[in-house]
């Protein structure tokens, strides 16, 4: 009779009860699996498929991790690669690893990377990005930085003229620090000066580290860059500029500079050697920061911050 056969393990009903032991794989189908993510992330899409041509194409070709001229520059692993998202570094591709263990840091660097806009996501193999690094622990993140287009040293002082202003300019001579150069930047801007002069050679430039220090005023007050300090700092006084060098030995205090109301650069040098012969030379006065505390020396960033504070002061 239906329903009550003696076969072991027949199924007289059609209703199907729990599965014992599915530990909890029913609940966990049933959870989000978060935002849907971009698609040249998803696998097998199109843009994926296409951005990997394009990470392998570019992979191919060297990219220096520290540029001078021309060159770009890499921004490596999750945590240096977050911070230059969030602090406005210019970039042009984000690298992700492929079957990246997301966390926290990738997820943000992907948000952000989209959002800002302008950035290519590109998916590339691990063995990819440890030959772009040269064996750096990346964490699977790669940012790429463009070159930082420099403006010519007399751009500064006539875009000041053309606004019918005094040029506020400093020059720093030596100092190779890229942090140093990020908070000059930075003063600069806060105390209305007109813009930075580096030289080319033996002399930090606009890396990332500096885009970071600057706190997004680089994107708004420019550096330019010098073949020869000397020469520029000549040509500024052939065009009525006052070339005023920041020393400990210096002739003038601070306070006691006449010149601060005019057109003047002020020339900044390295924390352990100062102004370099040559351009101390050429300055047409050297003015001393007075430090009652004792101090031998400030490094650039805040010297150049106190002198630029009494411009302005100066200036109104």
């Amino acid at each position: 009779m239906a329903g009550n056969s003696q076969r072991r393990n027949r199924r007289t009903s059609n209703k199907k009860g729990a599965t014992v032991g599915s530990g909890g794989k029913r609940r966990r189908s049933l959870e989000g699996k978060g935002p849907t993510p971009p698609a040249e992330m998803r696998k097998g899409h199109a843009k994926q498929r296409m951005a990997n041509a394009r990470a392998r194409q570019s992979a191919k070709r060297p990219v220096p991790r520290r540029g001078g001229k021309g060159s770009n520059e890499l921004v490596v692993g999750r945590n240096p690669v977050v911070e230059a998202l969030r602090e406005g570094v210019p970039a042009n591709t984000l690298y992700v690893q492929q079957f990246i263990d997301s966390d926290d840091r990738v997820r943000e660097a992907l948000k952000v990377a989209a959002d800002r806009g302008g950035i290519h996501l590109m998916e590339a193999p691990k063995a990819e990005l440890d030959r772009m690094t040269n064996g750096l622990n990346h964490q699977g993140l790669v940012l790429q930085v463009p070159p930082y287009e420099y403006a010519h040293p007399e751009d500064l002082s006539a875009a000041a003229f053309d606004e019918g202003e005094d040029p506020l300019i400093v020059a720093l001579d030596g100092v190779t620090d890229p942090r140093n150069l990020g908070a000059v930047v930075r003063s600069v801007s806060a105390f209305g000066g007109h813009g930075v002069v580096v030289p080319e050679r033996r002399a930090a430039g606009m890396t990332a580290g500096a885009w970071k220090t600057s706190a997004g005023t680089a994107a708004r007050t420019p550096v330019a860059r010098a073949t020869n300090l000397t020469r520029t700092l000549e040509a500024y006084q052939k065009a009525g500029l006052t070339v005023v060098g920041l020393a400990a030995d210096g002739d003038v205090e601070l306070q006691d500079l006449e010149v601060l109301d005019g057109p003047v650069v002020f020339v900044v040098g390295s924390e352990g050697k100062g102004l370099s012969r040559l351009v101390g030379e050429t300055c047409d006065l050297r003015v001393r920061i007075p430090m009652p505390g004792g101090a031998e020396s400030l490094n650039a960033g805040v010297a150049a911050g106190v002198v630029l504070y009494e411009a302005a002061r100066r200036r109104g």
